[in-house]
């Protein structure tokens, strides 16, 4: 199922853009080569949501560029479970081989939720892929994470979870800032709180979930390609 028909739930959610505003905000789009690395969200994981279309934040994003360049290239090397360390050393070569002019890196969460986290090894690991993919011409983007513990608090409210996904977020901030590398800030995101936008195991987004990521990362896309236009 693709999202020109959106679903009723899909089309009535305040916080998933329909695919005329998504086209709005990237008409004259330019990028022909789309890479995605990274983990369980990269690869697209998760449960349906009735109502919505059983398509990852990643497809969603492709089938919206498509629309601009039907001949866009596509490459989503995510796999589940991986750590930042084997995101790098098992997918970056592959991205960068591919020449993207767009990439997502989408890692450290698996990390994070070690129980040897060292939150300079993962900004070290994700500087090491941001940089190269923005100095070989892509522009790119990451993501904060939601807090988990406002939508569950009952399962994972101790232990400092909370801490350490702020600990987390302020690292990928870093990369971002450090490389002019474009932010998915979920953390600030209005459905953060929201239990709908996970699936059952508490980690993985629903696709409710994957439907708002995308609508997020049109936005900030949306915001890049504007800028550049006014000057």
């Amino acid at each position: 199922m693709t999202t020109t028909e959106g679903p009723t739930a899909e089309a009535a959610d305040p916080h998933v853009l329909s695919p005329e505003d998504a086209d709005r905000l990237l008409k004259d789009a330019p990028w022909t080569r789309f890479a995605v690395i990274g983990d369980s969200l990269a690869e697209g994981l998760g449960e349906s949501s009735p109502g919505y279309a059983d398509l990852p934040w990643a497809e969603r994003v492709l089938e919206a560029l498509r629309r601009v360049d039907p001949g866009l290239e596509y490459l989503n090397l995510g796999v589940r479970h991986l750590k930042a360390a084997e995101v790098r050393t098992g997918q970056l070569k592959k991205a960068l081989d591919f020449r993207p002019d767009l990439a997502s890196v989408v890692c450290g969460g698996n990390d994070m939720l070690a129980r040897d986290f060292s939150a300079e090894a993962v900004e070290a690991e994700l500087d090491a892929m941001v940089r190269p993919l923005r100095e070989g011409g892509a522009d790119v983007f990451v993501f904060t994470i939601q807090d988990i513990t406002r939508v569950f608090p009952e399962q994972l409210g101790g232990g400092g979870l909370s801490g350490r996904i702020e600990i987390f977020n302020d690292q990928v901030r870093k990369v971002a800032d450090r490389h002019d590398a474009l932010v998915i800030d979920m953390w600030a995101h209005p459905t953060s709180g929201s239990r709908s936008v996970f699936s059952a195991d508490m980690l993985h987004a629903s696709m409710r979930g994957h439907a708002v990521l995308a609508s997020a990362v049109f936005e900030q896309l949306g915001a890049r390609l504007a800028a550049r236009h006014s000057h």
